[in-house]
């Protein structure tokens, strides 16, 4: 006898009260729940509800007694009896009262039917093994009732409502959306949601668990069994445990440990499937974290909260071995850096092959970004050590060499010094090793550099250079060309050294908003005035002579400069910059840049940290941390301003022990300069026009080491490279405000070859910088022996036994072979002015040879290389190329992040010009 309650009561009334005829009793076959309530309302269609009683008899006598009870009462209308009393022993008065004049046997799949509003039911409903549904859904219908659906209810609407309501996921069935594993694990995760199931029938759970196997895949068993064992919260930290079996061969102990945490009753591909659908989430849920704001700080707990848990399981369940080269756990991205450490201490290709598996852990972008461009900086020493020996051949040749190439090297050991807080001994101390072998090497190109500033600093003026770009002359050299096409904006970041400039310029021009700008085809370099300190060589930058002073001589040295080139101009000092309230930058400032004059600002943020006593201030400087450049640069470029971001002296930085103190000597006048007679280990004496201080002549430390007082976290005023060297970085918003004879510098011209270096075991070539030029030895003259018969043409031609060289033939490269096909003359007939067929071979070989991506600055370059025509929209060379290269629309080249640099897919490229493929 079923069991009934107030929905079913409710359900068999609503769907029968339009046929009662003015009848008030009904029976039903059933038995009327213990408990429920006796009297109610159920709907009698236009808004009407009527009163209904109700009761449980089991005999005739009881059911002719309750009837003739309710009649002598008053309130109820319909009087509802479950009896187990069958109807032919129901007498005729009875069944002349009673609804339809019969028993009624409940048929849960007619109150499904009216719950839901359907014509009819899904038949499937109506047999095995979905006989349970029908009374699951009256049992389940919510408050607000079913949704009306008017047409077949189907078994998939049905199932999809009963989850909805049963687990709590009725957000995630709108708009018909269907459930997936994702959102399982999201609900293991919510208060009480994995309980709701456990509370179920076990009918009831077999038949979602199966509905969610078909539709959501074989991993949601899994997590439903961990929910029904208790483990729902830990649910998704499990599946990253579960991730021993994809590997397809798991060890007996690992096997047998993971069954112990998800029961013998899991099969090894649910297992599988489990992981898979698990590793996606985290995905998602990684990829949420990369932004910024509230969402993604939330993702990013998330992650952490569940890897951390994950961490945790796998320790207790003794997983952590089979675990350890896990892309998900810290402890796996903790064993990737253990590696790292190992290969530090080999060839450079297998130090780069192990960062490149550090990277790619899935936390290293969202949790470890630090430490991931740290083990890369270590890396990249790594390479640099392995390019021939550096050479210092010229003053002029080593300050180039320091802004393209030792800078750099600066810049990382600036890193690695600071180090990584959160590394393991055998890291830290792998770090260590690296950083000490390159600084020893940097330090022999210091020495080298006295040696050549010595000699050269006795002679050097503005008429006998060296060659070399002094700073007085950065205005008439650089500034002046600018000028012919836009006043320029000169930034003068006080003590930026050639690693800050590299860092700098780097991210300024990867965003796409600045290009670089170069006379010669690489960044300039000029020589700083002796001493290396800001009241010579600010001074002699901004007036455009040798001379020394304050804000006021820079002010008006400035303004004589420009006037004597016909212009206007005007500086401001770092407390001239700031507006009032509402305002970033002075109006008077905001007018300037706005105006024709050339305008002149001072930024002291540099040469002001270097005051403080923190190791790790000086080692890091992205453009936000230099104050009012980001506002600066912004109000340039929105008045169409080239920009040259120059310096006017280095740094070093304070690298020493703890325990160091000052260099005792005599004549001390600041940190790294001093008068005196004697100099000691590191020092050199430096006389000569050059020199402004003490008469012409100082003694000044090369070695970076030294430090005459109290410790500060860098120094300047000596003739360490570092200090001596002032970089030149020339902006400009547009190509078109380049000067005559100048172009744009790619990024592949400006960064040493060293520093993106793959992991290829062969040397690397040290940059052109470094070496000096090699002599051509002249040409024999032609020494005939008296007595000689030959002719007089033969004298002068080449013997007839060495036949002239051939020049030989140009290799079939990828490019070459691509053009060569009878496809890319088909494609060419579409596309109007194509560019030549030797240009687009170039730059399909330029990408090639580069591993596949280049700057938009040198994929234009390599086509004016080969004889195209200069392009001042390199993008529209690229548009040209992908009609060209990308056949039906396959990605063969196109532009990516935030289209400043070119792709080449080289594999979709010979696959669509049907080329053999490589090593085939």
């Amino acid at each position: 006898m079923p069991e009934l309650d107030q929905r079913v009561i409710t359900g068999l009334l609503t769907t029968r009260l339009a046929h009662t005829k003015g009848r008030r009793l009904v029976l039903v076959h059933g038995k009327y729940v213990v408990g429920g309530p006796q009297e109610f309302t159920v709907p009698a269609g236009e808004g009407e509800r009527r009163k209904v009683r109700v009761e449980h008899t089991t005999s005739v006598l009881g059911i002719t007694d309750a009837w003739q009870a309710h009649l002598g009462t008053e309130g109820s209308d319909l009087l509802v009896l479950t009896t187990d009393v069958s109807g032919d022993r129901i007498s005729l008065d009875l069944l002349g009262e009673m609804v339809r004049s019969q028993i009624i046997a409940v048929d849960e799949a007619d109150i499904v039917k009216q719950l839901f509003g359907a014509a009819d039911l899904d038949p499937r409903m109506r047999r095995d093994p979905w006989l349970w549904l029908p009374g699951a859904l009256i049992a389940a219908e919510p408050d607000g009732g079913w949704p009306q659906r008017g047409a077949v209810l189907t078994l998939d609407a049905a199932m999809r409502a009963l989850v909805g309501v049963r687990l709590g996921l009725e957000g995630v069935f709108e708009g018909e959306a269907s459930v997936d594993v994702d959102a399982l694990l999201a609900w293991s995760r919510t208060p009480g949601g994995p309980q709701r199931f456990a509370a179920l029938p076990e009918a009831e759970q077999h038949g979602i668990a199966e509905w969610l196997a078909q539709n959501a895949g074989e991993a949601a068993p899994v997590l439903l069994r961990l929910a029904l064992n208790g483990r729902g919260a830990e649910a998704t930290a499990l599946g990253v445990l579960a991730s021993v079996m994809n590997e397809g061969a798991a060890s007996a102990d690992a096997a047998v440990a993971l069954g112990s945490v998800f029961g013998m009753g899991s099969r090894p591909s649910e297992l599988r499937a489990y992981a898979r659908a698990v590793e996606g989430t985290l995905i998602r849920w990684i990829g949420e974290a990369t932004g910024r704001g509230a969402q993604s700080e939330e993702a990013r707990q998330r992650v952490l909260d569940v890897l951390r848990q994950a961490d945790q399981l796998a320790s207790a369940a003794h997983l952590s071995a089979a675990l350890a080269d896990n892309p998900f756990l810290p402890s796996g991205f903790q064993a990737r850096l253990r590696r790292l450490a190992e290969a530090l201490a080999q060839e450079p290709h297998a130090a780069h092959s192990a960062w490149e598996h550090v990277r790619e852990h899935h936390l290293a972008a969202v949790l470890y970004a630090k430490r991931i461009e740290l083990a890369r900086m270590a890396v990249r020493l790594k390479h640099w050590l392995n390019t021939p020996e550096p050479v210092v051949s010229s003053v002029d040749q080593a300050v180039h060499a320091h802004v393209a190439d030792w800078g750099w090297v600066d810049r990382a050991l600036a890193q690695l010094w600071v180090g990584d807080d959160d590394a393991e001994p055998v890291l830290a101390q792998a770090y260590r090793t690296v950083h000490d072998a390159a600084r020893r090497r940097r330090a022999t190109l210091d020495e080298a550099f006295a040696a050549e500033l010595e000699p050269w600093a006795q002679h050097a003026s503005a008429e006998r250079p060296g060659g070399a770009l002094l700073i007085e002359d950065v205005l008439e050299k650089i500034a002046v060309k600018l000028a012919t096409k836009r006043p320029p904006l000169v930034l003068v970041l006080d003590g930026m050294s050639s690693a800050v400039a590299a860092q700098l310029g780097e991210e300024l021009t990867s965003a796409g908003r600045w290009s670089e700008l170069s006379g010669d085809g690489r960044r300039a370099a000029a020589v700083s005035l002796i001493p290396s300190v800001t009241a010579i060589n600010r001074a002699a930058l901004l007036c455009g002579r040798p001379v020394s002073g304050g804000q006021t001589v820079e002010k008006e040295g400035f303004v004589d400069f420009w006037r004597q080139h016909r212009r206007s101009a005007g500086l401001f000092h770092q407390n001239e910059i700031a507006g009032p309230a509402g305002q970033l930058l002075d109006q008077r400032l905001v007018e300037a840049i706005a105006s024709d004059a050339v305008v002149g600002v001072v930024l002291n943020t540099i040469e002001d940290d270097l005051d403080y006593v923190q190791q790790s201030s000086p080692a890091d400087w992205p453009v936000s941390r230099v104050k009012y450049l980001t506002e600066l640069l912004n109000s340039a470029r929105g008045q169409g301003r080239p920009v040259v971001l120059v310096s006017d002296h280095g740094h070093v930085l304070d690298r020493a022990r703890p325990d160091a103190v000052p260099v005792s000597a005599e004549g001390v006048e600041s940190a790294r300069w001093r008068t005196g007679t004697a100099t000691g280990e590191g020092e050199i004496v430096l006389a000569g026009p050059r020199v402004l201080e003490n008469d012409g002549r100082v003694i000044v430390p090369w070695s970076e080491e030294i430090r005459y007082t109290p410790r500060k976290a860098g120094y300047h005023g000596g003739a360490a490279l570092a200090e001596m060297t002032v970089p030149v970085l020339v902006l400009t918003p547009s190509i078109d405000l380049a000067p005559a004879g100048w172009a744009e510098l790619p990024r592949e011209s400006v960064q040493p070859p060293w520093w993106e270096a793959q992991g290829s075991p062969a040397p690397l070539e040290a940059p052109s910088a470094t070496k000096p030029a090699r002599k051509v030895p002249p040409a024999k003259p032609n020494t005939r022996p008296e007595g000689d018969e030959r002719s007089a043409d033969d004298a002068v031609g080449t013997p007839p036994t060495k036949p002239a060289p051939t020049e030989p033939p140009a290799p079939v490269t990828l490019g070459r072979q691509v053009v060569a096909t009878k496809l890319y003359e088909d494609q060419g007939r579409f596309v109007r002015r194509a560019p030549d067929r030797k240009v687009v071979a170039a730059v399909i070989d330029a990408l090639d040879s580069s591993g596949g991506t280049l700057s938009l600055a040198a994929v234009a370059g390599a086509a004016v290389a080969s004889g195209g025509r200069t392009n001042t929209r390199p993008e529209g060379l690229v548009t040209m190329l992908t009609r060209l290269l990308n056949i039906e629309g396959y990605e063969v080249i196109s532009l990516i992040d935030s289209r400043t640099r070119v792709r080449l897919n080289r594999d979709t490229l010979r696959e669509q010009f049907e080329l053999p493929r490589e090593n085939a």
